[in-house]
């Protein structure tokens, strides 16, 4: 059996099963296997942002528990694999770290008080549907006495043994308070966007001190707090071989393997990092270091955000984003803002969300993008296997094998005509189908 789910602007997730054509062939033009079998996906998720679940606060009982029954039912988006922010990011309500005490390098004032108010109670909303889902974290900003400047936005951490050793147990103490709210800290990703000098939380790294951070504080502070929490190399945001500044006048080089490869061929930081998460314009490296360094675990951590404007023509791209990272290695596709109002933003760049609620009616609006997310996370489930394909339509279509043995194959048609579509493959030709794609859809079949 099989099942075909379409959606287009005007159609969303219309089931056109009846419409298959079976072919029987064990070839295809656009579409075919080629026997390849690559990694193992973790899954996909979101980011648990303040200013997702504040105005999750303002619609009726029934219409959040519908909400996050979509986000996180594994019937529904089965989002399995996802984000929170290590104290204040730049969706947060106020910009704030767990200690702001300064001098403080005991941490004797460590407190994650203001998190159980929204992010903890959001994540918990989660575990409801998902119990053993999986969560990676990332500072966006130490805390503002241990940065030059003294403040969340720009600057970075002051390179010194003190405030070295102090961030280390500022994050190992992380991970130990949210477990006892019961939440697991699967991952640690040592900064959020390495190369960002932003007006929101931001801090800079460059490459020499990510590895002594790594190696000598951050790694040594895990093993000795006993913790299981896997160290990541992220989240990286390049680097940018070369990036055009000035308005085009200008450039600036920053070469990835000097960044890359410094930290990885030292073999004290390796031993603690367990994987790298790239992106932005991590876009661009994710697949030089797949091919370097093919026993690393990578995934994207971050889809790009939009304008706020939520069209159509920026799901295509996400589609893309999609297919580009989990082609290169990605075992994993983590979305930004799931929910999101339609006029917040502390900093002022609006941006997409999976769900709108409206600030003044408080009405509920999935964007196009939920149904791009959609079309992969309802169907390509944890654990299944990336296939090889070839075709013209390899651009525009990727194929996965379920842990059950089924396939799922999700296919765009980005052009603004009906596109005639075979996928075929050689191992059996029971899989064989023919069908007629609608312009410029998303589509996703699931094969038995």
């Amino acid at each position: 059996m099989t099942t075909w789910i379409s959606t287009t602007p005007d159609a969303k997730l219309v089931d056109r099963s009846a419409d298959i054509v079976a072919t029987g062939a064990v070839a295809a033009p656009d579409l075919a296997l080629d026997g390849s079998e690559y990694q193992s996906l973790r899954g996909f998720g979101g980011c648990f942002n303040e200013l997702g679940w504040l105005p999750l606060q303002t619609v009726t009982e029934a219409e959040r528990d519908q909400i996050i029954k979509e986000l996180f039912d594994p019937e529904e988006m089965n989002f399995t694999f996802n984000r929170a922010p290590v104290a204040a990011n730049d969706f947060a309500d106020h910009w704030y770290s767990y200690d702001e005490v300064e001098g403080d390098y005991d941490m004797e004032h460590f407190s994650v008080e203001r998190d159980e108010q929204t992010l903890i109670p959001y994540i918990h909303r989660a575990q409801e549907w998902q119990p053993d889902m999986r969560l990676f974290s990332s500072p966006w900003s130490p805390p503002t006495w241990m940065k030059r400047p003294k403040a969340y936005n720009y600057g970075r951490l002051v390179r010194t043994p003190e405030n070295l050793k102090a961030y280390a147990k500022y994050l190992v103490r992380y991970v130990e308070e949210y477990a006892k709210h019961g939440i697991a800290v699967n991952q640690l990703h040592v900064q959020n966007e390495v190369f960002a000098d932003q007006k929101f939380p931001s801090a800079l790294w460059d490459s020499d001190a990510l590895k002594e951070f790594i190696r000598d504080y951050l790694g040594p502070a895990f093993d000795e707090a006993g913790l299981d929490t896997d160290i990541w190399l992220g989240t990286l945001n390049g680097p940018e071989d070369m990036a055009w500044t000035g308005g085009g006048y200008g450039m600036k080089l920053n070469n990835y393997n000097r960044f890359v490869d410094n930290i990885l061929f030292d073999e004290g930081a390796r031993r603690y990092i367990k994987g790298i998460a790239y992106q932005w314009a991590g876009q661009n490296c994710i697949a030089r270091t797949h091919e370097s360094w093919p026993e690393i675990d990578l995934i994207q951590s971050e889809s790009e955000c939009g304008d706020g404007q939520n069209t159509w023509e920026y799901a295509e791209y996400v589609f893309h984003l999609i297919n580009h990272y989990l082609r290169n290695g990605a075992t994993a596709y983590v979305y930004w803002n799931m929910i999101l109002d339609d006029q917040d933003s502390t900093w002022g760049w609006w941006q997409n969300s999976l769900f709108t609620i409206t600030a003044d009616t408080h009405e509920v609006r999935r964007n196009p993008e939920y149904y791009v997310m959609r079309h992969f996370s309802k169907y390509v489930r944890p654990g299944a296997k990336v296939l090889g394909t070839t075709g013209h339509f390899n651009s525009m279509g990727i194929a996965f094998r379920n842990p059950s043995g089924s396939l799922a194959v999700v296919v765009q048609n980005a052009l603004d005509y009906e596109m005639p579509f075979e996928f075929a493959d050689p191992a059996d030709p029971n899989r064989g189908l023919k069908v007629t794609l609608a312009p410029r859809s998303f589509n996703t079949f699931v094969l038995d």
